[in-house]
């Protein structure tokens, strides 16, 4: 078990980073600054919309955009850091 925590841990940090990528890319979308018909663009929208949309979609359904702003990822965000923290102060110390 003391392999598979900071395995654990690093997920969890990528997929922070990958909301993070998501956040910035469909702002840069909105306003124009990155073209949406650019492959490489289209590449990294699909790969960070197929990893993250399966975990946002159930917070959306709970938590309506509020003022045409979406918070469900930084919902996702919060709950991530909440679980990392129960990893690290309640299971950590106690595996062997």
């Amino acid at each position: 078990m003391q392999a598979v925590l900071p395995i654990i841990l690093l997920v969890l940090n990528l997929l922070i980073y990958v909301l993070i990528a998501q956040a910035v890319l469909s702002w840069l979308l909105v306003f124009n600054v990155v073209n949406a018909r650019n492959q490489v663009v289209r590449a990294i929208w699909q790969f960070t919309n197929a990893l993250t949309e399966p975990m946002l979609k159930p917070i959306r359904r709970v938590v309506k955009p509020f003022n045409g702003l979406d918070l469900s990822p930084l919902i996702l965000m919060l709950l991530i850091y909440l679980i990392q923290n129960v990893l690290i102060i309640y299971v950590a110390p106690n595996v062997p």
